[in-house]
């Protein structure tokens, strides 16, 4: 078995590597000039980038800046899926799949931020 870094035991980023290979057949579809591609390509890419920088920060402040940045990625990613409907390039059957997966990486995310930080995602808050 190959040896893995921290980041890859993590069943979060396994989930948003595997996100970004469920978009590549979406981005594919959508038509080069189309300004969502740009970012549906960037930010499906950020997710799994910060969550393996954030995962090797020593500090728990540093572990949840990048946390948060592959959050909002992710969230990026479900409005630029809601976007492809919206301009009827894809129908919501075709990206539910997409959905249930970011669905799936932003509780976990939430997860990791309140587990790294005292102060956040607080009930009642």
């Amino acid at each position: 078995m190959p040896v893995q870094f921290s980041h890859e035991k993590l069943i979060v980023y396994q989930k948003s590597i595997q996100f970004v290979a469920w978009s590549l057949d979406l981005i594919e579809k959508l038509p080069k000039t189309h300004f969502v591609r740009n970012q549906l390509e960037r930010a499906s890419t950020s997710v799994p980038l910060n969550l393996a920088e954030g995962n090797g920060k020593s500090s728990e402040a540093d572990r949840c800046r990048y946390f948060d940045i592959a959050r909002g990625s992710a969230l990026e990613c479900a409005a630029a899926l809601d976007v492809i409907v919206a301009k009827k390039v894809a129908s919501i059957e075709e990206i539910q799949p997409g959905r249930d997966l970011l669905l799936e990486i932003v509780a976990m995310q939430v997860g990791m931020i309140k587990a790294n930080s005292s102060s956040r995602f607080k009930e009642g808050g």
